[in-house]
């Protein structure tokens, strides 16, 4: 198993407006969080299976985030507010399962487990 390092894209972090360090400090804290997190899940097991699919329910929880700060950028801008870092936390959820994706070894497996899961829920795949 490669050794998987997380990180935010300077694009992103570029996209932040300049007046507010803080929050490019707290994505870089985040993901140095999740960086552990993944490498706790490799190095918890041998088996490339049983670490894809606790890199999965990181995913997962990825994917939650995305939902949800998603469904804040209309309720700001509602509110008169700018989104700016709705939209920012958003891309950089989904640039990590990217960056996660970018492993062939991991992104084969991960695909295996979100089927196996499917499969396990009772919902099989012509229901898709």
């Amino acid at each position: 198993m490669d050794e998987i390092q997380l990180g935010v894209p300077k694009p992103l972090l570029d996209s932040l407006p300049e007046d507010d360090a803080g929050a490019k400090q707290d994505m870089q804290r985040a993901v140095e969080g999740y960086n552990a997190r993944v490498d706790g899940a490799i190095r918890a097991t041998d088996d490339d299976g049983e670490a894809a699919a606790r890199i999965l329910d990181i995913i997962e929880h990825f994917e939650d985030r995305i939902e949800r700060f998603h469904a804040f950028v209309p309720e700001l801008r509602a509110w008169g507010q700018s989104p700016i870092f709705a939209i920012a936390w958003r891309n950089l959820y989904a640039d990590l399962i990217e960056q996660l994706y970018d492993h062939e070894w991991l992104a084969a497996q991960l695909d295996r487990e979100r089927n196996a899961r499917l499969v396990e829920d009772g919902i099989r795949l012509s229901d898709l």
